[in-house]
């Protein structure tokens, strides 16, 4: 950082005064640990034993055979604990909040994984938890919203503006500066204000540092590429902190393209030249916004990828030519998601699966003594109602169709 809270021009702390002394804290419990071997060990220790970390690297044969260019593997972050690298940061912060004293966490949720990840550590720690989610991904990830409530939390359908993810983010913040004595803000990404980018990264930054041995040791040299998906871009910046010191090893971060990027209904922010500079939800980055600093709507079929902002670690990163960005349209997804589970018996959540879409588009330029590394951030179980709806599969709407008459006839 250039100066604390900023990567190059991007980031800072917008905050209300009211939040001043909260944030304060938060810095203070937050560099204090960071400064204690002891916390992170406690920090893996917990991991290992709770959460089943380290999580594999998986070679793919056979798309690697398929794609006939570099060896690909699959970071297995859907094998970890609540099925995404969600669990990685709510445990660390989850460990802050009981230095803190705090009885109550609240967080927000797009795709459900932050959401459901964050209710098992408040069961686990005994919290209070409260999750805001857009009343559009309530309906689209309901799975989710089930096991939320049956960990224990409160889910809270967000019904204004967009009914997504920054909808979410606006509540939960409303929540905090009225809760603020007895509630932590559990940010699920590295977007916000200082510390949540640094924080949020430092605990995401488990991934990289496992991925980086495994690759040596499984492929002797460190591989070509990096791919990940980038919503707000927690995954994203988690696997990267292993390379980022190897100029050798090229970053690339996917965005959704939704229905493409001449159609407006995306949510490519570094990818397209869509976006803007600007303030909002208490940090600098590039927003997807009109001429007078509205957010726009945004569109993706996964429901974690449709963030009108981006981390602005990220943004940094792209800004100094060290990460590429692409963008993945929903049909690209959908085609990626179908051959990855025939060819290997692996379902990656959509989310995840932008990041297949442009490994897959490059992996044959490469010699097959290279090597790429795709993280696969979660499992598609949560995306089941959205994934048999796009397959248009008949048996599924059967089954769902006798569902619905069996629950009206009782």
């Amino acid at each position: 950082m250039d100066k604390p809270g900023y990567f190059g021009q991007w980031g800072g702390a917008y905050i209300p005064e009211v939040l001043y002394e909260t944030f304060r804290e938060l810095r203070e419990v937050y560099a204090k640990a960071k400064a204690d071997p002891a916390f992170w060990q406690e920090y893996v220790t917990l991991m290992g034993s709770y959460s089943c970390r380290p999580t594999p690297l998986t070679h793919a044969e056979n798309l690697s055979r398929h794609f006939g260019g570099a060896q690909i593997f699959i970071k297995r972050e859907d094998l970890n604990h609540t099925g995404a690298h969600k669990a990685n940061n709510v445990m660390g912060q989850g460990l802050l909040v009981k230095r803190m004293g705090k009885t109550r966490v609240i967080a927000e949720t797009g795709a459900g994984q932050h959401g459901v990840a964050c209710a098992t550590m408040a069961a686990k720690f005994g919290f209070a938890c409260t999750i805001y989610m857009g009343e559009e991904d309530v309906h689209r990830q309901r799975p989710n919203v089930f096991w939320m409530e049956k960990l224990g939390a409160t889910v809270v359908p967000v019904t204004t503006g967009s009914r997504t993810l920054k909808d979410a983010i606006n509540e939960a913040f409303r929540d905090w500066v009225s809760n603020m004595d007895t509630t932590h803000y559990v940010m699920g990404t590295v977007c916000g204000p200082h510390p949540f980018p640094e924080m949020v990264a430092w605990f995401q930054s488990i991934i990289g540092l496992e991925a980086r041995k495994q690759i040596l040791t499984a492929h002797t040299k460190l591989p070509a590429r990096v791919y990940a998906c980038v919503g707000g871009g927690s995954n994203a910046m988690g696997i990267f902190q292993g390379f980022l010191g190897d100029p050798e090893v090229e970053l690339i971060g996917v965005e959704a393209g939704g229905k493409g990027l001449d159609t407006g209904q995306h949510a490519a922010r570094l990818a397209s030249s869509d976006a803007s500079p600007g303030v909002a939800q208490g940090y600098k980055t590039m927003f997807l916004q009109d001429s007078d600093g509205q957010m726009r709507d945004t569109h993706s079929v996964a429901a974690g990828l449709d963030y009108i902002g981006v981390s602005p670690l990220l943004t940094d990163l792209w800004e100094k030519g060290r990460v590429r960005f692409a963008a993945a349209t929903d049909q690209e997804v959908m085609t990626a998601l179908d051959l990855t589970i025939k060819k290997e018996g692996i379902i990656p959540a959509l989310e995840s699966t932008h990041a297949f879409v442009q490994a897959f588009k490059e992996a044959g330029e490469l010699s097959r003594d290279q090597a790429i590394v795709i993280n696969q951030s979660g499992r598609g179980d949560k995306d089941i109602f959205t994934i048999a709806h796009a397959f248009n599969d008949p048996s599924w709407k059967d089954f769902i169709r006798k569902k619905g008459e069996e629950y009206a006839a009782r």
